[in-house]
Order: C-alpha cells, then sequence, then structure tokens
C-alpha cells in the first residue's frame, strides 16, 4: 500500500504542475488570446496524463482522481480503508503541484483564485465532463487495455474544449485549484457546485454502466 501511496502522490502532484504550469506559460506566452492559452494547456494536460497513467498505472491504477477511487470502491475493487489512503495522497499531491508550479514560475506560494466559475451551466458542465470520463476509464481498455491510457488522455483533451467548465472532473484538481489565482484558477464560490456535480457524474456513469462487461 505505501508504493501505492506514494504513485498516487507523485502522479498527482505531477499532473498538477503540468495543468497549472502549462496554464501559466499558456498565458505568459499567448498575448491575451485565451484559445492559444486554453490549447497549450490542455495539449500539455493530455500528453502529461499519457505518460503518467502510462509509467504508474501497474503500480496503483493511476488513478490521480479522488472519484476514480470512489468508483473503483463501488465496483469492489478498492477496499474504504485503501480508498481513503488514494484519498490523502491524492488531496496532497494535488496541491502540492500547485505550489511547486508556483516556485516554478516565480509565483507568489499561497494565493487564493478570483477567477468565478459558480454559473449553473458550468455544474451541468461537470456532470457532463465527469460522467464522460468514468465511462472512457470504464470501457476503454475493455478489449485493448494497452490503449487504455490513450483513450483517457485524448477524451480529457477534447473535454477541455467541449465542456463549458473546461473538464476539471476532479475534486482533487478543484480544491488544488482554488489555491492559484491563475489561468487554472476556480474561486472559493463555486467549489462546492464543482465537486458535487463531479460525484454526481461519476455516480451516474457507474449506475448505468455497472451491468456491462468493463474489463
Amino acid at each position: 500500500m505505501k508504493i501505492k501511496f506514494l504513485s498516487e502522490l507523485f502522479g498527482t502532484t505531477f499532473l498538477l504542475m503540468i495543468v497549472v504550469g502549462s496554464g501559466i506559460m499558456g498565458e505568459n506566452l499567448a498575448n491575451g488570446n485565451e484559445a492559444v492559452a486554453l490549447l497549450a494547456n490542455s495539449l500539455a494536460t493530455g500528453f502529461g496524463l499519457f505518460v503518467l497513467i502510462q509509467s504508474l498505472g501497474s503500480l496503483s491504477g493511476a488513478h490521480f482522481n479522488p472519484v476514480v477511487s470512489f468508483v473503483e470502491m463501488l465496483w469492489g475493487r478498492l477496499k474504504k480503508k485503501e480508498l481513503a489512503i488514494y484519498w490523502s495522497a491524492q488531496f496532497l499531491g494535488a496541491i502540492l503541484g500547485v505550489l511547486i508550479a508556483h516556485l516554478m514560475f516565480g509565483q507568489e506560494l499561497f494565493q487564493i483564485s478570483l477567477k468565478n466559475r459558480n454559473e449553473f451551466h458550468l455544474g451541468i458542465s461537470e456532470v457532463v465532463a465527469t460522467f464522460g470520463l468514468i465511462s472512457t476509464i470504464a470501457l476503454a481498455g475493455r478489449k485493448h487495455v494497452e490503449f487504455a491510457p490513450m483513450a483517457i488522455a485524448s477524451y480529457i483533451t477534447s473535454a477541455y474544449w467541449f465542456t463549458s467548465s473546461t473538464s476539471f472532473a476532479n475534486p482533487a484538481v478543484s480544491i488544488a485549484r482554488m489555491f492559484t489565482n491563475t489561468f487554472c484558477g476556480i474561486a472559493p464560490s463555486g467549489l462546492i457546485m464543482f465537486i458535487t456535480a463531479q460525484f454526481v457524474g461519476a455516480i451516474l456513469s457507474f449506475y448505468l454502466l455497472r451491468k456491462l462487461p468493463t474489463r
């Protein structure tokens, strides 16, 4: 279990460094063009996520996401005690990743985001984004499991663009991004809605897919 904790800690830390770091770099280089900044952010996240899943999947399953671990528990593949360990690694790693990204870019270390994301349509977007993520994870590797990392990374890259919320789809990511007042931030006012929506999307996916063979 120590290896799994370290794998989830390491992976989630790097995931947030990738998300926040590429957001800062993209915004710095885009000269105010948000589409270019989002393109840089989405591509870096997709490529980075593929590498992390491919590298760490054999150690912990490469969840890096509390709702993924939660659904794995619902499927009976993770015990409640293991879930607590996974969650602690994911939340700790996510916040650590944001702090390291700030250090790398010479940003103030501790920040609170002022970017409001509390509109109702963004909550609907997070339900859809998380539903799609869990469904992709459940179904992508049924015939060719080796393609699952690419499928998951590709889904996240596309979901940056087809969802209005830019697809957080991850409670640890949502909480950590509250602590960065940069391109990727989310103000505290939208946090509860985002996390609630993410769990709703995950549970909907679980109940709709639970009778299907997923392995």
